[in-house]
């Protein structure tokens, strides 16, 4: 129970204004889609709660720190090492949002932790606001620099979304956002 307490305290900081505990439930429903399919729907879960665990925007190395407290908390709790790891290397592969396992189970999870990009205009539009108030501490000008980037990195992208099936659900709106977002900024 103190585990968990941890999680949700960590996730009810004030200063989260998106990575909350509102992402951690949208994440926990879209992959509850895809269990049936899914190779181990318990890493999913645990990449979940643990992947976001420590969160600050202005730090190079939050998805390192989250896999390496998940590692010791699941270790903790005398979990395998086949669930340890790939849980770990999922949390990782958040960073830069490419898969480090050949698993599906990896892309699954890339794409539900993105999948706020290809929601409705009005649930996109919340989550830019939020991002926005978690990066307060940047000047308007480098957080339109910096954000103008990130988006473009995605749109580059052949494929936003890894799996197939969140590809249909997702991908087509999230270029209409994402490219909505761009030129208000402009």
């Amino acid at each position: 129970m103190a585990v968990f307490d941890d999680l949700v305290n960590a996730y009810c900081n004030p200063a989260r204004h998106y990575h909350n505990l509102d992402h951690i439930a949208q994440i926990l429903e879209l992959l509850e889609q895809i269990k049936d399919i899914a190779d181990r729907f318990v890493v999913l879960q645990f990449s979940a709660w643990f992947h976001d665990y420590i969160y600050n925007p202005q730090g190079k190395d939050n998805e390192v720190a989250s896999a390496i407290y998940a590692e010791r908390i699941l270790q903790e709790l005398n979990l395998d090492l086949e669930i340890i790891q790939p849980v770990k290397q999922i949390i990782i592969s958040t960073k830069k949002h490419e898969p480090l396992l050949d698993s599906v189970d990896n892309l699954f999870f890339l794409d539900a932790d993105l999948s706020i990009l290809g929601t409705s205009p009005d649930k996109y539009w919340a989550y830019a606001r939020a991002i926005r108030q978690e990066y307060q501490y940047l000047s308007d000008r480098d957080y339109s620099l910096g954000r103008k980037k990130v988006l473009n990195s995605f749109l580059k992208r052949a494929r936003i979304y890894y799996s197939d099936r969140f590809y249909q659900q997702f991908e087509q709106q999230a270029r209409k956002n994402l490219i909505a977002e761009i030129k208000a900024i402009n």
